[in-house]
């Protein structure tokens, strides 16, 4: 019997500077050594790009061409939309990203509802998610988005964490002295590619603000500026912006950039930190493999969350993670880091609560969940 054939599509991004890029990787690996046969197919930008991606999944032969979307990996363009009835293969599509975008913004909300709930087209993903034969989605508030918007009811397929914990535990104290944090330090770190949407300008007002009440708090900003969805030039630009900012608020002898640092590296530098905070703009959900890693690494983490989001049944307030009810709100940061640097019992109950989202989990048991899928996708195709 000849192994399964999947056709993994994706846009085209450094591993290195994009999340999906790198989660796309170690799926392949992963599939690769559970027998699978792997084809990878890139999609570049436009509708060339398309029509390439389109002659290489039909000249493949996979059994099941799998894409793996996220907007921002395909360029925000809306192309990648017609793949599934482009590629003549049975498809499957992750949700990367999803419940924010549109690649046809000017169209009106209630036009997409009408469409969306006909299973016609879809904002974010024109025709993939209505021709995909099975969906998968990372975290619960995406799939809450999907089943109100689509009626699709999706399988959950986690993200894991981007870092492993280091075996050896590193010394605190060396750690914090080499990274230039005081050794007595309440440590407030953020780990992941450092963008104007992380909401890092808020995190650092707040612990500017929570000094005069806890003088000893300090923010270690753990992370590399420059990114898929922030160039070289940009990046630069907002560092120095941060920079000034973190100046402005006086709190230049509180907050340390490290910059980008190797794996082993960042998990000595959470092992050595008190909590961890994910201030996003858009708030924060478990497609974040740095928050993932967080999670791992038994930190007790203040997350925030948009007013208008649907619940997340992962991050629960007080049992997984502490959850600031706004973005863009220093106040709020401030609060939450109250909370959890006042308490030592809440820390201990979000810190286990946390590492339980993410304990048993591998690249191994999320490709064989994946074959699972891709098995009864084409049972399907083969009886219809």
């Amino acid at each position: 019997m000849s192994p399964l054939r999947v056709a993994l599509v994706h846009g085209r991004a450094d591993p290195a500077h994009d999340g999906v890029a790198d989660y796309t990787v170690h799926l392949a690996d992963a599939l690769d050594r559970r027998g699978l046969d792997v084809v990878d197919v890139p999609v570049d930008p436009g509708v060339r790009g398309l029509l390439r991606a389109a002659r290489l999944l039909r000249a493949s032969r996979a059994d099941v061409a799998h894409v793996q979307f996220a907007p921002s990996a395909f360029g925000f363009s809306g192309a990648p939309g017609l793949l599934g009835d482009l590629a003549g293969r049975p498809l499957v599509t992750t949700l990367h990203e999803y419940g924010w975008w549109s690649w046809a913004p000017r169209v009106p909300a209630r036009v997409w509802s009408f469409l969306e709930r006909r299973r016609w087209a879809d904002r974010e993903t024109g025709r993939l998610v209505p021709r995909s034969a099975a969906v998968l989605t990372t975290n619960g508030e995406h799939a809450t988005t999907l089943a109100d918007r689509c009626g699709v009811a999706s399988r959950r397929a986690p993200l894991l964490p981007n870092v492993e914990v280091s075996p050896d535990a590193p010394d605190r104290v060396a750690t914090r002295r080499a990274l230039g944090v005081p050794e007595d330090a309440e440590l407030v770190v953020f780990f992941g590619f450092v963008h104007p949407v992380k909401g890092l300008r808020y995190l650092a007002d707040a612990v500017a603000k929570l000094a005069a009440e806890r003088p000893r708090v300090h923010l270690l900003i753990l992370g590399g500026f420059t990114s898929l969805a922030l160039p070289a030039d940009e990046a630069e630009a907002f560092r120095a912006e941060l920079a000034g900012q973190i100046a402005e608020a006086g709190a230049a002898d509180r907050v340390t950039i490290t910059g980008h640092r190797p794996a082993g590296e960042v998990s000595a530098a959470l092992q050595a930190a008190d909590v961890a905070a994910f201030p996003f703009t858009a708030g924060a959900t478990l497609k974040s493999g740095a928050l993932l890693a967080a999670l791992d690494h038994q930190l007790p983490t203040l997350v925030t969350r948009r007013p208008d989001a649907p619940e997340d049944p992962d991050l629960v307030d007080g049992e997984t993670v502490v959850v600031a009810r706004q973005v863009r709100d220093a106040e709020v940061l401030v609060d939450g880091l109250r909370r959890l640097l006042g308490d030592d019992a809440l820390r201990e109950r979000v810190a286990a609560g946390g590492h339980e989202l993410v304990r048993g989990q591998s690249w191994d048991t999320l490709a064989a969940l994946h074959v699972e899928v891709y098995r009864e996708v084409t049972r399907c195709a083969a009886s219809s």
